[in-house]
């Protein structure tokens, strides 16, 4: 009877070109989702939205996208940085549930006639480096930055339902679920033992993603 084969250790090589693969995925693929997307009842859908509301609901929806791909990197980012495998099993985890946000708000961008921001790459980069900071420091750092993410990331989404067009049903149901995942993704983190971020991290992580998402409306 012959052994079973032995699983080999990841390389560092290994885990580069996988985090490439993903970093691919997220900025320019069309991803697939574990979770079908919300959708509200068929008979509630109403009438196609008029070309303004159109616009205004794909400029958000950008602004969504956006902030998905952000959230792959920096989950990626503070996965690797991570020492604890159960950590880095929970960021895992938790970009696989935000990926299923990417997949969503891409779809509803194709089906509003709307494009992905051209700034991606740059959203990914930059992310991931926050992310990469943020795990060097130290896991409860970094489960405090996930923790202060997430929470902004709710208050954005929360003011995203006021703005959204009213006929627009399809990206508030999408809006809606996301807010109550990234709750929860708080809430996680915090029970991990997540430390307090001092008040300047909190305001310079406010700025800059006042910065991300003025920009992305657009570009």
């Amino acid at each position: 009877m012959t052994n079973p084969p032995t699983l080999r250790r990841l390389t560092a090589l290994d885990r580069l070109l996988a985090g490439a693969g993903r970093a691919m995925g997220a900025i320019a693929a069309s991803p697939g989702a574990s979770r079908p997307m919300p959708r509200p009842a068929s008979e509630v859908l109403g009438d196609p939205l008029p070309e303004a509301d159109r616009r205004l609901a794909g400029a958000l929806m950008r602004v969504n996208h956006v902030g998905e791909v952000c959230a792959q990197a920096l989950y990626e980012g503070q996965a690797a940085t991570t020492s604890d495998p159960r950590l880095e099993q929970f960021f895992r985890e938790a970009a696989a549930e935000e990926g299923d946000h990417l997949a969503w708000t891409r779809s509803r961008l194709d089906e509003l006639g709307a494009r992905p921001s051209l700034l991606n790459p740059l959203w990914y980069a930059g992310s991931f480096a926050f992310g990469a900071l943020a795990g060097r420091v130290g896991d409860r750092f970094s489960l405090g930055f996930m923790v202060e993410t997430e929470r902004q990331v709710e208050r954005h989404l929360a003011e995203h339902l006021e703005q959204l067009p009213a006929g627009d049903v399809v990206s508030r149901a999408i809006v809606e679920q996301m807010k109550q995942d990234e709750g929860g993704h708080a809430d996680q983190a915090q029970a991990l033992g997540a430390a307090p971020l001092p008040e300047p991290v909190r305001v310079a992580m406010r700025l800059a993603a006042k910065v991300m998402t003025g920009t992305a409306h657009r570009i």
